[in-house]
């Protein structure tokens, strides 16, 4: 992640609810994270008033990105 991504991802909400900034989700993506529910184990998202319907589809738009990435020659 370029300095300026990570630096607008502590600005930016990861999960609204929560409380939690994007920086927390890429950060436990970029520890090993392989699912929605790993990253709710590692941050704590998911348990607000949407029940995790918008920080599930961030996460998994994270998770889709990450694999294109990997695919790339």
């Amino acid at each position: 992640m370029q300095p300026d991504e990570k630096m607008m991802a502590r600005l930016k909400p990861g999960c609204i609810c929560q409380g939690i900034k994007l920086i927390s989700l890429l950060e436990a993506l970029e520890d090993g994270a392989e699912s929605f529910e790993d990253v709710v184990r590692i941050c704590g998202i998911g348990k607000g008033d949407c029940g995790g319907i918008r920080c599930r589809q961030k996460v998994e738009e994270l998770l889709a990105k990450r694999v294109a990435a990997k695919n790339i020659p």
